[in-house]
């Protein structure tokens, strides 16, 4: 099986052809993304190619179907493009929807790849979260979480998040504490990304992240434009930000009454041959 493997500031992806992807997923993920047993990644990018559209599946680390990795889109945006399949403008399916990229050359192995992430959805319901009756945002809502209280502010872009704020940046044992603690919080139906926020001005975040499906990751596409998008609903932030992950910087903007845009650098990093057979 022939393999790609690629990263997004340190969110880290094997792209796989649709034609390898086994009925039952699950195992043969978690055995890919074994960063001792496998290849290493906090996803599998399993991707087809028709008339100039790429068809994407995401699978965690942890075997879990993702709805949608921004990181893995911009990952799989170029590693097409490099590879003369599409254009450098075209569109990514993802299991909620198409998602329109912009890939440019960044010098070597390196792309500049701009994505529309589509609308945030603030819906309560939409979300999801357990909020009964459901409400039209959820901005500043109190929870429980490892035994501490918390105020968090609820998002999604395809995939459920939530932010909470810090003075300062997030010590690595509260995000590995409270990160898996309000990733499967009841609050949270079908589980939740987790972001360590702190304002570092009106124009800049700085950013940690808790993956659902994966854990601690050292970049998150969709996690910097939703912890933008609760930056901007809480009066903390413009409307344009550069957001400071572990692994580098991403560029979100949410235009008022627009779509999510986010531009960030890829590295394509190798290409193999997986020889355990499934």
């Amino acid at each position: 099986m022939r393999f790609a493997k690629a990263h997004g500031l340190g969110n880290d992806f094997v792209l796989v052809g649709w034609e390898h992807c086994p009925g039952e997923a699950a195992p043969w993920a978690r055995r890919l993304c074994d960063r001792h047993l496998g290849i290493g990644g906090d996803g599998v990018l399993v991707f087809a190619v028709d008339e100039g559209r790429l068809r994407m599946r995401l699978l965690n680390a942890d075997g879990s179907d993702g709805d949608v990795s921004g990181n893995g889109v911009r990952c799989l945006a170029a590693y097409a493009v490099e590879k003369g399949w599409v254009a450098s403008d075209h569109v990514v399916e993802t299991p909620v929807g198409p998602r329109a990229v912009t890939v440019d050359a960044a010098g070597g192995s390196r792309f500049r790849v701009g994505t529309d992430l589509g609308p945030a959805i603030l819906a309560s319901a939409a979300i999801p979260v357990a909020l009964d009756p459901p409400r039209e945002r959820v901005v500043g809502y109190a929870l429980e979480a490892a035994g501490q209280a918390v105020v968090i502010t609820a998002t999604s872009l395809g995939n459920p998040h939530c932010a909470l704020f810090l003075d300062a940046p997030a010590e690595d044992d509260l995000v590995l504490s409270l990160g898996p603690a309000l990733e499967h919080h009841p609050f949270f139906p079908r589980r939740t990304n987790v972001e360590f926020v702190t304002p570092l001005s009106r124009d800049r975040l700085r950013v940690r992240f808790w993956e659902r499906g994966v854990g601690y990751t050292r970049a998150s596409g969709t996690g910097a434009a939703s912890a933008a998008v609760a930056a901007i609903l809480n009066g903390r932030a413009e409307r344009r930000v550069s957001v400071v992950c572990d692994g580098g910087t991403l560029e979100v903007e949410w235009p008022e009454g627009g779509t999510v845009c986010q531009t960030g650098e890829v590295e394509l990093l190798f290409e193999g041959e997986w020889r355990i057979p499934r």
